[in-house]
C-alpha cells in the first residue's frame, strides 16, 4: 500500500510493518534472517448460527464429530465422535475430516506452501492443524494469510464451515498458533550450542529472555481478541505462565528436542492464536527477541516440571499472561519502546490499534448481556 499522491508507505500497512522488522533486522548485525513456522489450528463445522441484537443474543455451532450429538438420531448414527479433550489424535473413522484436510493440503501446495504434516487436534468437533515448513518472516505471513484462505474456502466447497476463532467452544481447547522461530547468518543457524541446556545458544537463549520480558506487551498483537483470553486460561493445554522449558507444554516458551539437527533448534513461542494479523504478530515477537539479544537479557530459570501441578506458592513466582484483552493493551501501553527500534512500529499505528480494539471489541463485549448472566442472576 502506498500514499497515491507522494507514494510513499502507508504507515500502518501491516506488511509494510514486516518488510521493516525484516530490515531492521539485518541493521543490527545479529543475523540476517529470521525463521517463522506457525501451527495455526482451527475447527471444522458442519453448521454455525449466531444473533446479537438489543433483545436477544445466543450462538451456536454443530458437527457430526461432536460427542454432544453421540444420541442424535443420524439414520444411522454410527458413533465414532471424539470425547472432549481425546482428538488428539485418532485415525478414521474416529477422525471424520483425514480426507478433506488432504485435499487443503493439496490445495495449498498447488499454491507453493510446502506442506510437513496435517492431523486432528485435541478437540471434539473437527479441530485441525496443518503445519506448514518454516520460511522467512514476510514470506511466512503471505503463505499464512492464503492458508486461511485455502482452508475457508475448500470446507465450504465440501458443505463444511471452518473457524479460526481461538475459543468457540466451552470447556474443550482452543485453538492456537504455535510460533517457532530461529535466528540465522550465511545460511548457518544462531540457535544451536551443544552442552547447554536444550542445546540453546547464548543468542537463542537471550531472545527467549526478550520473548517473555515483553510478552504481556507482543499478545495486544499475537493473541488480539477478546475471545483469545477464553482460551488463555489453566487446564486446556493453554500457556499462561511465562516461563520457558525444553519440553513442558504449559509453558510460554518452548525448546523442541525431538530432532538432533543445529539446524531445527529454535524457540516455540505458544501463546499466540490464529485470530492474529501475522505480519503484525511475527514482526512484534521478533522485535522482543530482538530486544533480548541487544540487550542479553536472562530468562527466568527454566522449569522442567508441569506448571498445572505446581504447588500455588511457587507458581506464584512465575508471571502470568495477560487475563484479557484490556490487559494486554495496558502492557502494551506501558511497554512499546522496543517495538519502535528502527521505525518499525509508528507511534501512530500503536495508538490506533489500542483505540480501535477498546472502542470496537472490548466496549461492545462489555456492554452486551451475556447468557450465562440470565443463569446466574435472572431469578435474584
Amino acid at each position: 500500500m502506498h500514499d497515491p499522491i507522494t507514494l510513499e508507505h502507508y504507515s500502518r500497512d501491516p506488511r509494510y510493518v514486516a518488510l521493516k522488522a525484516e530490515n531492521y533486522l539485518q541493521s543490527t548485525g545479529i543475523a540476517d534472517t529470521a525463521y517463522f513456522g506457525p501451527e495455526a489450528e482451527f475447527f471444522i463445522f458442519d453448521d454455525v448460527r449466531f444473533s446479537q441484537d438489543q433483545r436477544s443474543g445466543f450462538y451456536q455451532v454443530d458437527s457430526v464429530e461432536g460427542i454432544w450429538n453421540s444420541a442424535r438420531d443420524e439414520d444411522p448414527n454410527l458413533g465414532y465422535k471424539p470425547r472432549y479433550k481425546e482428538g488428539y489424535f485418532p485415525v478414521p473413522p474416529m477422525d471424520h475430516f483425514q480426507d478433506l484436510r488432504s485435499e487443503m493440503v493439496l490445495s495449498m501446495e498447488r499454491f507453493g506452501i510446502e506442506i510437513e504434516v496435517q492431523h486432528h487436534e485435541v478437540g471434539t468437533a473437527g479441530q485441525a492443524e496443518i503445519d506448514m515448513r518454516f520460511d522467512t518472516l514476510l514470506t511466512m505471513a503471505d503463505k499464512l494469510m492464503l492458508y486461511k484462505y485455502i482452508v475457508k474456502s475448500v470446507a465450504f466447497n465440501a458443505g463444511y464451515t471452518a473457524t479460526f476463532m481461538p475459543k468457540p467452544l466451552f470447556q474443550d481447547n482452543g485453538s492456537g498458533m504455535h510460533v517457532h522461530q530461529s535466528l540465522w547468518t550465511g545460511g548457518e543457524p544462531l540457535f544451536y550450542q551443544d552442552g547447554t541446556y536444550g542445546s540453546v545458544s547464548d543468542i537463542g537463549r537471550w531472545y527467549i529472555g526478550g520473548i517473555l520480558a515483553h510478552a504481556r506487551a507482543i499478545l495486544a498483537f499475537a493473541a488480539p481478541t477478546t475471545n483469545s483470553y477464553r482460551r488463555l486460561v489453566p487446564g486446556n493445554e493453554a500457556p499462561v505462565n511465562l516461563a520457558y522449558s525444553q519440553r513442558n507444554r504449559s509453558a510460554a516458551c518452548r525448546i523442541p528436542l525431538y530432532s538432533k539437527s543445529p539446524k531445527a533448534k529454535r524457540v516455540e513461542f505458544r501463546c499466540p492464536d490464529p485470530s492474529c494479523n501475522p505480519y503484525i504478530a511475527f514482526a512484534a515477537m521478533l522485535m522482543a527477541g530482538l530486544d533480548g539479544v541487544a540487550k542479553k537479557t536472562e530468562p527466568p530459570a527454566p522449569v522442567d516440571e508441569d506448571l498445572f501441578e505446581m504447588p500455588a506458592e511457587e507458581l506464584a513466582k512465575i508471571g502470568p499472561v495477560p487475563s484479557s484483552l484490556e490487559e494486554a493493551l495496558q502492557a502494551l501501553e506501558s511497554d512499546q519502546a522496543f517495538l519502535k527500534e528502527g521505525g518499525v512500529f509508528t507511534d501512530d499505528l500503536i495508538e490506533t490499534w489500542i483505540d480501535y480494539k477498546r472502542l470496537n471489541e472490548i466496549d461492545a463485549v462489555r456492554l452486551r448481556p451475556h447468557p450465562w448472566e440470565f443463569m446466574l442472576y435472572y431469578d435474584i
